[in-house]
């Protein structure tokens, strides 16, 4: 490197005052603790994870780099499709997707494609890998491949043997083999957003969708709203309660989408991840038999608050795809973009607002892998706080990055105007961020009752 390749404002790294070469002549006992490492921080830390997930983040970005990012322009801006059609392309990647085993790895051979070399390490950990690449790549294809993952969180969930090799297998069989099968998660209902997903207001409310007992079964009405993939899923994991009972009656049952009485009203016509529908489901006596129900009669609130816990972290996992994105963007805008005869990145202003970008993105990646790792049995408190904190803090890294590219940022060949309209949904769905606060304290409320001799200090 010539002493003229630097930015204005630092040293080239052969100069005599700068670390990078002069590490390098300290003794073999100190280089250890002072080696200054150069290289792209992507694969720094890769190189730090464990080497089956490390081959599973590069297999992801690969992927994502390769049939998710170069369709991600034309995806957002195509015209809003009737129910149950498809864009062609969007079809051939769900094809590619899953025979390349992104719609099975949450289950190894030979029920699914998880790698043996990864059984070791939490689930949850490997998804928010995967999500955060594919994130990074496009936030609504990303959505689209990774909602299917939520639909069959109940049925591992179940803890049935029985349920994962009659129901989930047969899943990941198709997608292996060329025919996606997608699979939804329904909870939410047009009365009963936050309320299904937190306790006080669950208690008080009045289901929507109702399993009445019949012959051999049960009978679905009512409604669910805003469920992704909903349009195109094969199967849906539907929450209901059961007649004449409350939310504590809440049971799950796994039913197919070509059920008599089962139907796709409508798809919202969204501002971002408009590459994944958010469809509108109706039952008008959908029978599901016995041997439908999932986890057992009743059980469906727990179950769904487990699935919420087990999906926060890879939704968190968005924001920091999304960030990392916004941010790369940023990056080259500024070595490329000329300001008074020279590129922003030589400004300092510029180069400080980077590195709060930078600082920003990794501290929430931090974070993510740092509960992800211990998440075979996720606890709410953890996973709400990835959820809300690192969603929170990727808008404002995509914002900053809007407030860089000033005009710029507006125009769509720019794409930070598509990660702006992708991010807001992060914080939306999963439960609100501010139910995702309640729900950290509701997980931690027995620790932080007003004091008395039997309730000692806490730490945080």
């Amino acid at each position: 490197m010539s002493l003229n390749m630097h930015l204005d404002g630092h040293l080239p790294s052969n100069h005599q005052l700068s670390p990078h070469w002069q590490y390098g002549e300290f003794s073999a006992l100190a280089r250890p603790f002072t080696h200054y490492v150069r290289g792209d921080l992507w694969e720094t830390d890769t190189a730090r994870l464990p080497k089956a997930l490390a081959k599973i983040r590069r297999s992801a970005r690969l992927f994502a780099d390769q049939h998710i990012a170069p369709l991600a322009s034309e995806v957002d801006l195509a015209a809003h499709l009737p129910v149950g059609e498809c864009l062609p392309v969007v079809q051939r990647l769900l094809v590619e997707a899953g025979k390349a085993g992104w719609l099975s790895y949450f289950m190894p051979a030979p029920l699914g494609t998880m790698p043996w070399g990864a059984v070791t390490q939490p689930p949850i950990w490997q998804c928010t890998l995967v999500v955060e690449e594919f994130s990074r790549a496009c936030g609504g294809l990303m959505l689209l491949l990774s909602a299917h993952h939520l639909g069959c969180m109940p049925l591992l969930l179940s803890g049935s043997l029985g349920t994962i090799t009659r129901h989930l297998a047969p899943v990941y069989r198709s997608c292996l083999s060329g025919d996606p099968h997608l699979v939804a998660f329904a909870i939410t209902e047009p009365g009963a957003g936050s309320d299904a997903e937190e306790g006080h207001g669950a208690e008080s409310y009045r289901p929507g969708v109702i399993a009445t007992p019949t012959q051999g079964g049960f009978l679905l009405n009512g409604r669910k709203c805003f469920i992704s993939g909903g349009d195109l899923a094969k199967s849906t994991t539907v929450f209901a309660a059961l007649d004449g009972e409350g939310m504590d009656s809440w049971t799950c049952f796994y039913v197919d989408a070509d059920s008599p009485g089962y139907s796709v009203p409508r798809i919202e016509l969204k501002m971002g991840m408009r590459a994944s529908g958010a469809a509108e489901l109706e039952f008008n006596d959908v029978f599901v038999p016995h041997s439908r129900v999932i986890g057992g009669l009743r059980k469906g609130w727990a179950l769904n608050r487990a699935t919420l816990n087990a999906s926060r972290m890879p939704v968190a996992s968005m924001g920091v795809g999304l960030a990392r994105a916004a941010t790369e963007i940023a990056v080259d805008f500024a070595r490329t973009y000329k300001l008074g005869g020279k590129e922003l990145i030589h400004y300092q202003d510029v180069q400080l607002h980077l590195a709060t970008m930078v600082a920003e993105t990794r501290a929430i990646r931090s974070l993510v892998w740092q509960e992800a790792k211990s998440a075979w049995k996720p606890r709410q408190l953890h996973a709400s706080l990835c959820k809300f904190h690192a969603t929170d803090r990727a808008q404002h890294v995509v914002e900053m990055a809007m407030d860089l590219l000033a005009d710029h940022g507006g125009l769509h060949e720019q794409k930070i105007e598509k990660i702006f309209r992708d991010i807001r949904l992060t914080r939306i769905f999963e439960g609100t961020n501010q139910i995702n606060r309640l729900s950290l304290i509701e997980d931690w409320q027995e620790q932080i009752l007003p004091l008395n001799p039997h309730n000692p200090i806490v730490g945080v």
